[in-house]
């Protein structure tokens, strides 16, 4: 319970408070259909997934250890 508190941060909560008011307005409207389309939003944040949500989106970092200095001859 303690990890799942700590994972959150502010854009976790940005999404949650999103999804929570569409659903409110769906609910004000009675348009059902953002009802649903709200809790689906409402459950990216709560599960903690997305399209870059377990680094989907993430640049293979290079793993070349070819670190040597640069030399640089100064031209006239």
């Amino acid at each position: 319970m303690k990890q799942w508190i700590q994972s959150w941060n502010l854009m976790r909560l940005l999404r949650l408070a999103m999804a929570i008011a569409i659903i409110y307005q769906g609910i004000d409207l009675q348009q059902w259909l953002f009802v649903g389309i709200g809790l689906l939003l409402a459950l990216m944040p709560l599960f903690n997934i997305g399209c870059c949500g377990t680094n989907g989106c993430s640049v293979p970092r290079n793993q070349s250890k070819n670190n040597r200095e640069t030399t640089f001859t100064e031209i006239k």
